[in-house]
């Protein structure tokens, strides 16, 4: 198995998720990403209540997109630090070899194809 490749993959996405989570929101002091508004919306004077609603169902909607994509950076974090840690490729859960087609859909796949479908 070549890390390198699964190492410049992961690499490649964390980026753009990062780029991705800075459109969404910004890091707070505990390190957790935290949705903003959209500038657009939030330099309006006077609002009424449909302003309101647009920027309450603007920022759910930012608030959900940004949470999907730290999950995905938590779990590209977790494949890269395994890599440094030399177990990666390895299924979490009956750690057997996680089968490289998988590797290549998702290269932060945490289990083999047979414990996913048993946990799906």
């Amino acid at each position: 198995m070549n890390l390198d490749i699964y190492k410049t993959k992961l690499m490649t996405e964390k980026k753009l998720l990062e780029e991705e989570l800075i459109g969404l929101g910004q890091v707070d002091k505990t390190g957790d990403w935290k949705a903003t508004p959209e500038n657009d919306l939030n330099n309006q004077e006077v609002e009424d209540f449909g302003d309101q609603a647009d920027k309450a169902t603007d920022f759910e909607e930012r608030s959900s997109k940004l949470d999907l994509l730290e999950s995905r950076l938590s779990d590209i974090d977790e494949a890269l630090e395994k890599i440094e840690n030399k177990n990666y490729g390895s299924c979490e859960i009956c750690e057997n070899q996680i089968e490289e087609d998988r590797l290549e859909v998702n290269p932060a796949a945490p289990t083999c194809k047979q414990c996913m479908e048993k946990n799906v």
